[in-house]
């Protein structure tokens, strides 16, 4: 109970102390040392919010828990893109592409992957409902489609890039896609998203711990906006640092995307393993899955909007050295997805996939 109610002080003082570092050091030239610091912060108001939504999500119960969960991830991912992509510099293009596919592939093998992985270490088998987890894969890649791998063959426009009118319907339908989604997710199907055993039964997903008071909920509700107005400022303050660190060390630029959403999703990760654990690997597929749909259908409108004002051009489309690796994934996932139960093998080749993936990015 001391560990929980110190964790609870530190998750209080974390954004309360980014905000004042934002407004300490908003517009100003920082020494490695002072950037340091604040990259230090910015990752502790990262761990804040995601913890914040936990507890409202947990309020709210599943699925609606998983959707707080994504939506908060997701602002924090599109806050870094912008921030990165206002700043101009090379790479600066192709920086959503980047990190929507870095998270895709995080997110669809990683922690999908380790969720499996511990569900089965626990039960010899993990067991999830196909037809919830199979409808979530398919709408992600469905988007992952639309938005990264059409454009590469499209033709009115040199290059992996859209057109205007191409991008704006790349936005409504990936918008539109994940609005569906939701709308399945927490009315119409919603049975379809909660913890099974290994009976196939619905499990009561309040029973592992008492939901917080509205009151707590209200006032994580506050931390958590807090908390990523904090993330927004200090991004544009680090951003320098994470380019120079990456050209520094000899990687290709679109390591920064992969930086990126491996910062933004480590919190949702942990999260996701905290419930396999728990015997919901349900719920951490719905994190794992949510996560990546809101990662493209959220992400990329904003983009689309955003490139309204930035100058020069945004690449969107995919090499084929990561077309072979989404399509790898997406008939991998498939195969995992259909029987509604897996083993350690299925996760292990999904974080086969992550591992490729990530060997690739520092070394196409």
């Amino acid at each position: 109970m001391t560990a929980i109610r110190a964790f609870s002080r530190w998750t209080v003082l974390v954004p309360v102390l980014a905000e004042a570092v934002l407004l300490l050091t908003w517009g100003r030239d920082l020494p490695m040392v002072v950037m340091a610091f604040v990259a230090l912060v910015l990752a502790g108001a990262v761990l804040a919010a995601v913890h914040h939504a936990e507890v409202v999500a947990h309020r709210v119960g599943e699925p609606y828990g998983s959707l707080v969960l994504a939506v908060a991830v997701t602002v924090i991912e599109v806050a870094l893109i912008v921030t990165l992509m206002i700043g101009g510099g090379a790479g600066a293009e192709s920086l959503a592409r980047d990190t929507v596919f870095a998270a895709v592939m995080i997110t669809c093998n990683g922690i999908m992957g380790l969720s499996l992985l511990i569900g089965a270490l626990r039960r010899r088998i993990a067991v999830f409902n196909s037809e919830g987890t199979g409808g979530a894969f398919a709408t992600v890649a469905t988007i992952t489609t639309l938005s990264l791998v059409l454009p590469t063959f499209t033709t009115s426009k040199p290059g992996p890039e859209f057109t205007p009118a191409q991008l704006a319907f790349a936005a409504i339908a990936s918008l539109g896609l994940y609005a569906l989604f939701v709308a399945m997710q927490t009315v119409r199907h919603r049975d379809y998203f909660l913890p099974l055993n290994d009976e196939g039964e619905i499990l009561d997903d309040e029973v592992h711990a008492e939901p917080p008071t509205s009151r707590a909920a209200l006032i994580s509700l506050g931390l958590l906006m807090v908390s990523l107005i904090a993330v927004v400022g200090n991004a544009k303050a680090v951003s320098p640092a994470i380019e120079a660190g990456v050209v520094a060390a000899g990687f290709p630029l679109a390591v920064v995307g992969v930086v990126i959403a491996l910062l933004v999703l480590a919190p949702e990760t942990l999260a996701a393993v905290r419930a396999a654990r728990r015997d919901r690997v349900q719920t951490s597929l719905n994190l794992a899955l949510g996560s990546a749909m809101a990662s493209i259908g959220l992400t990329i409108p904003a983009i689309a909007i955003a490139s309204i004002w930035l100058d020069g051009p945004l690449m969107l489309g995919l090499g084929p050295t990561h077309m072979v690796l989404l399509a790898l994934t997406v008939v991998t996932g498939t195969l995992t997805i259909v029987p509604g139960r897996a083993t350690l093998l299925q996760g292990g080749v999904h974080l086969g996939l992550l591992a490729a993936f990530l060997f690739l990015a520092v070394s196409p």
